[in-house]
């Protein structure tokens, strides 16, 4: 088995409303069950807008903190699931189930070892 990570790339910008976000939320959660009930859940979370974000930088053998995303754009990493599954085509399977149910790109990149 290898993990895999499903990353959920959002645009920027403020949530959307609750009445638009249920329906995606309630299928997300359906598709995190199945993972659960299949065995191959690792770990999932959501992550705040880049805005929140302090990048730490080590120069000259002092750390400097910057409040901010480390790039502006139009897009970020808004949520992520690990899979333990048995290769790319599985996790691909999966990433596709998250990306009809969101509607949003989904990234898929296997773990360094």
């Amino acid at each position: 088995m290898s993990h895999y990570l499903l990353s959920v790339i959002e645009p920027v910008g403020p949530a959307p409303d609750p009445e638009f976000l249920e329906p995606i939320m309630r299928a997300v959660g359906e598709i995190d069950q199945a993972m659960r009930d299949a065995g191959v859940w690792v770990y999932a979370g959501g992550l705040h807008q880049p805005s929140t974000a302090t990048v730490l930088r080590a120069t000259d053998g002092q750390v400097v903190t910057t409040d901010g995303p480390y790039v502006e754009a139009k897009e970020h990493l808004g949520g992520f699931t690990v899979v333990d599954v048995d290769d790319l085509d599985a996790a691909l399977d999966w990433g596709g189930r998250i990306a009809v149910a969101t509607g949003l790109p989904i990234e898929v990149r296997p773990f360094r070892y």
